[in-house]
């Protein structure tokens, strides 16, 4: 049996998370080992006694076999925290879901995610700011996040599809029980052209306290969070408090001062988030608008042998600059330097954490 089917094993067990996948991987090595440990191997790992009483009492019921065929049925993707393929953005937040459930395509090379929230009561205006936006950020690249809710989530969502552009979405139950359940249809057309993500295993019902917690990863995917109505209750509120926790960039559209619906968002941008009159904000913002039109495709290519074989490796995806030393053989000095001189030639762009990517519509040799 993979490694991957015990980590679903101890995340279908209440009360074993982030903190004590880390203590049974650290004592045990891996997870399989950790399966079969009786209750003094448990406690010698570090858990408490309630965590190592839910495993022993949770354990023998658990099939982990029925549970990835389940999964194949449904065509779920689980990806744990050792995973390459798992978010590397979503890693390097405060509580990254040990386990996280796919369908679809989570990522693509050049992949510029923006969680795009705001309130399930929207008004015209924010269906109409909404449909703009997001219709602009899809021209320009961006993959759309948002969390599948009705109203300014929907929206979104709809629109990112219709003007042929990636979209994701980021429930809080399980992905085969699909929620608000009017977006049925809108979920299928998501996990076809971006993807369905879950932390929650196949069977978990939408319950109130899964949402705030689902925030967490929407943020976390993202380069940011855009707020483009919200009242003062409202959960994009918290999607934008988490973005900050995770210092992330926070967006926000101006509103009517007389409207509820945009009390929550205009408090946002006395609050110092980025006021958003036009998506070149947001590009601004986030330094996606590093190529300027006027230069050539051409004048774009590597220079030297140097810059040729860091493309090589940039054009797959985010990288981190020890990888890139590691994989092209370089010295970390020369590595650094070629990086600043391709950033300011807009050549790559750094998402944060030493981490490069190659700018969209470059090509290595």
């Amino acid at each position: 049996m993979s490694e991957v089917a015990y980590w679903i094993g101890f995340h279908l067990i209440s009360g074993i998370g982030r903190v004590k996948f880390g203590l049974l991987r650290a004592h045990f090595g891996n997870l399989s080992d950790a399966w079969k440990a009786n209750s003094s191997e448990l406690e010698a790992a570090g858990l408490d006694r309630r965590a190592i009483q839910a495993i022993v009492n949770r354990r023998p019921e658990i099939d982990i076999d029925a549970e990835m065929e389940k999964l194949a049925q449904h065509e779920v993707k689980a990806l744990i925290l050792e995973d390459t393929e798992y978010p590397f953005r979503l890693k390097e937040i405060y509580d990254p879901p040990p386990v996280l459930y796919v369908q679809g395509e989570l990522s693509t090379n050049n992949d510029w995610p923006l969680a795009v929230v705001g309130t399930r009561r929207l008004t015209s205006y924010g269906r109409e700011v909404t449909g703009r936006l997001v219709s602009d950020l899809v021209t320009n690249g961006i993959t759309v996040v948002s969390g599948l809710a009705r109203g300014i989530d929907t929206i979104a969502h709809k629109t990112a599809l219709a003007m042929g552009g990636r979209t994701v979405a980021v429930l809080a139950c399980g992905l085969d029980l699909l929620y608000p359940p009017e977006n049925h249809k809108l979920a299928r057309e998501i996990a076809g052209n971006g993807a369905l993500v879950s932390e929650y295993p196949l069977g978990v019902k939408p319950r109130a306290e899964n949402f705030p917690r689902r925030n967490r990863i929407m943020s976390g995917l993202s380069l940011g969070t855009l707020v483009i109505e919200a009242d003062e209750q409202s959960g994009a509120l918290i999607t934008a408090r988490m973005a900050l926790e995770q210092d992330r960039e926070v967006f926000a559209v101006p509103g009517n001062i007389f409207s509820a619906a945009s009390r929550g968002s205009n408090r946002l941008i006395r609050d110092g988030a980025k006021a958003v009159l036009e998506v070149g904000d947001i590009l601004e913002e986030l330094n996606l608008n590093v190529i300027p039109q006027q230069i050539a495709f051409e004048d774009l290519s590597p220079a030297d042998d140097t810059e040729a074989a860091l493309m090589k490796y940039l054009v797959a995806g985010p990288v981190h600059i020890d990888e890139l030393c590691r994989s092209a053989s370089l010295p970390v000095s020369t590595v650094s330097s070629a990086l600043t001189m391709m950033e300011l030639k807009g050549m790559v762009s750094q998402l944060g954490n030493m981490n490069y990517i190659a700018a969209r519509g470059v090509k290595s040799k």
